[in-house]
């Protein structure tokens, strides 16, 4: 068994998914981790599409209905845990992260001793491209701020859905993920802000976050609802309501 998971989430990216599985496939990492790609009840075809590519190794588990992106990385997270895995790595089923750069987070963690890895792209060289809309950019800019606040370390991209970490950190009884809030975007910064707190060795490894044009869709979040999502465990969890 591989030690090393790699997983996409997605729902209903029937466009988009087939470039991030294929984009995988040719990456120099293909032949040094395993693929799953998490299912959230997707109706647009998007199952079909992965199905098509499990003679080439992917994997996946879908959702029975539609459950929501954290509640998808918990399903990642069990599954490696239960197969052996010891590094899983997290990213987007929309094709905005680039599986060239999956060694810039498994990499620390393997050779330097880190055990959570956050992608940035306002570290490094590589950045961001595409059709990032403005609203986003203030986003992005804002809530690092806060996760620096509360955490005390210093934070530069809390929101970037490209990570790795090692799954020996869920031995720990203070992080549990199987709280029911934790099933939308929660759990994402819940993890990172958990990782800090508990005295983890961390650090963000640059990484660069491509929009595709408006016109296929960049995102499923919504800019309020959405946005809430991630800025509550850091309020929930500072002042001491959520564990």
């Amino acid at each position: 068994m591989k030690k090393i998971l790699v997983c996409p989430i997605a729902f209903n990216e029937n466009v988009k998914l087939k470039n991030v599985i294929e984009r995988f496939l040719k990456c120099s990492a293909r032949n040094k981790v395993d693929y799953l790609v998490v299912d959230d009840c997707s109706d647009d075809g998007t199952s079909e599409l992965i199905s098509s590519y499990l003679d080439q190794g992917v994997m996946t588990i879908r959702h029975k209905q539609r459950q929501g992106v954290g509640f998808g990385i918990r399903t990642a997270i069990k599954f490696a845990r239960e197969k052996g895995y010891e590094v899983l790595v997290i990213m987007a089923g929309n094709d905005k992260d680039d599986p060239q750069q999956i060694s810039n987070l498994i990499d620390p963690i393997l050779n330097e001793g880190y055990d959570f890895i956050q992608g940035s792209r306002y570290v490094g060289k590589n950045g961001v491209g595409g059709d990032m809309p403005f609203y986003r950019k203030l986003a992005t800019k804002a809530h690092p701020i806060l996760m620096s606040i509360i955490t005390r370390s210093k934070v530069t991209d809390s929101t970037n859905g490209f990570r790795a970490f090692k799954l020996s950190i869920f031995d720990n009884a203070n992080i549990d993920i199987d709280q029911p809030w934790l099933d939308k975007y929660e759990l994402e910064p819940y993890l990172l802000y958990k990782a800090i707190k508990l005295g983890y060795r961390f650090k963000e490894a640059s990484v660069t976050k491509i929009y595709p044009s408006r016109k296929l869709g960049y995102t499923k979040m919504r800019p309020v609802t959405g946005w809430w999502s991630i800025v509550r465990p850091l309020i929930f969890l500072g002042l001491g309501i959520k564990k």
